[in-house]
């Protein structure tokens, strides 16, 4: 079969990687791609929200299935324009990824269907923002409505900074439409978990867990980035969590959709804050802090090479509405992904920076190197993005896969190279 993944950073990387591996697969294509998915598979410079240019490309190559990476051909509604052809894709229709495409209908919607969350108020005005930062104390979470790529979150330390980032949002032009409402909410402590399931909009298939780093710099210290490494699963969630996560969360959001008109069929990712009790006789406390329409970034990287599961397999189940809830098998190792980026990122940065070392690394069959941000020139590997490569290693422990994805970092160098060195530390005597 012929099939199709939109998108072309490191997450389409990691998926174009693991669906080469199916013997049902006899050809595979990409749009955008990058130079990295160009190695398994044809790419053709089609923009993601592109949805007719896409679509025409579908008909034309007669592809089968098609594999939705990123949030926004979803918010644009990809799959309703698929779906009136009947043609097979995964992910959910624009009306369901609106759970990832506004903040305000995420928060809305969990008050709704009793779905744990922090205390917080959806704003459309300073003033409104600003009578919940003098109700509460802080630190004080902003979230701006709308898609920011990853960036549209802020922790602000007082009322006074919290005020002016609203502000900032609501009359400044740094996230556009996307800030003219905000979702204000009370700072969580406890560590954060991204939980991912399949769903056909009635069963829900899980995949494994993973936590992901998000702040640039050592010690969670720095600006938000799209993600600087992962790992996984996450020695916080036992399987009685997991029981809870899916009662308390996933189960009432796929029940609660269907309910409100917007039935849900694809990934769901649920970001959550696990938080100790105050009474050591009782559970953890849970809150979901966002809801994703698609597999996350890096987690995409760190789950797939875990996985033993065709996932072509499981794709076209739920797309014939078939879904096993326990299709997804997982190899009893440990993964952990190290994100290389170049100096500067978040913020401004230089391209064009030669690569070496990536083919030494991939020689270790517990080595897997997914392409964001590259370029191939010349047979030689050049920078062209902020995250640059995602590396990850398996290992039967995570001190074991801590040494080989270090070992296999190590090995791979660009003038400005940078990357964070305490990348799962916190779990390496599991």
């Amino acid at each position: 079969m012929k099939v199709l993944v939109i998108g072309g950073g490191g997450r389409e990387h990691a998926l174009v990687w693991k669906l080469s591996k199916s013997p049902l697969v006899k050809k595979l294509f990409a749009v955008p791609g990058n130079s990295g998915i160009q190695q398994l598979a044809h790419i053709h410079p089609i923009s993601v929200n592109r949805i007719e240019d896409i679509f025409s490309f579908v008909k034309r190559e007669q592809i089968d299935l098609t594999v939705v990476g990123p949030e926004i051909p979803l918010t644009l509604g990809i799959v309703d324009r698929f779906e009136r052809e009947g043609r097979a894709i995964v992910g959910p229709t624009a009306i369901g990824a609106e759970i990832e495409g506004s903040k305000v209908f995420s928060k809305e919607f969990m008050e709704r269907n009793g779905i744990p969350n922090a205390k917080g108020d959806t704003v459309f005005s300073v003033q409104e923002a600003s009578a919940f930062f003098k109700k509460n104390p802080p630190p004080y979470v902003i979230k701006a409505d709308g898609l920011a790529g990853g960036k549209g979150v802020i922790i602000a330390q007082s009322e006074e900074e919290a005020t002016g980032v609203v502000t900032n949002m609501m009359e400044g032009e740094c996230f556009g439409d996307a800030g003219k409402r905000c979702v204000v909410e009370e700072f969580l402590q406890g560590e954060e978990v991204s939980f991912i399931v399949l769903t056909d909009g009635e069963k829900i298939c899980p995949f494994v867990s993973s936590q992901d780093y998000k702040r640039v710099g050592d010690g969670d210290q720095g600006s938000n980035t799209g993600g600087m490494g992962a790992f996984a699963p996450s020695p916080l969630i036992s399987d009685r969590l997991r029981s809870r996560i899916i009662k308390e969360v996933i189960e009432p959001t796929i029940q609660g959709m269907t309910k409100e008109g917007r039935p849900y069929r694809g990934f769901l990712y649920a970001g959550l804050m696990i938080s100790p009790s105050n009474n050591p006789k009782e559970e953890e406390i849970l809150h979901v802090l966002e809801f994703n329409a698609r597999l996350g970034d890096p987690e995409a990287q760190v789950i797939l090479p875990l996985l033993k599961t065709d996932l072509i397999e499981v794709f076209l189940e739920l797309a014939n509405g078939q879904l096993k809830e326990d299709a997804l098998v997982f190899k009893d190792q440990k993964a952990i992904t190290v994100v290389m980026a170049s100096k500067g990122y978040p913020g401004s940065y230089e391209k064009g920076k030669e690569i070496k070392g990536i083919s030494f690394s991939e020689k270790s069959s517990d080595i897997s190197i997914f392409h964001a941000g590259t370029q191939m020139e010349n047979e030689k590997w050049y920078t062209d993005g902020g995250r640059v490569l995602a590396v990850t290693a398996l290992g039967k422990s995570f001190p074991d896969a801590h040494r080989k994805v270090y070992n296999a970092v190590e090995k791979i160098s660009f003038d400005g190279a940078y990357y964070r060195r305490d990348i799962a530390k916190k779990v390496l005597t599991s």
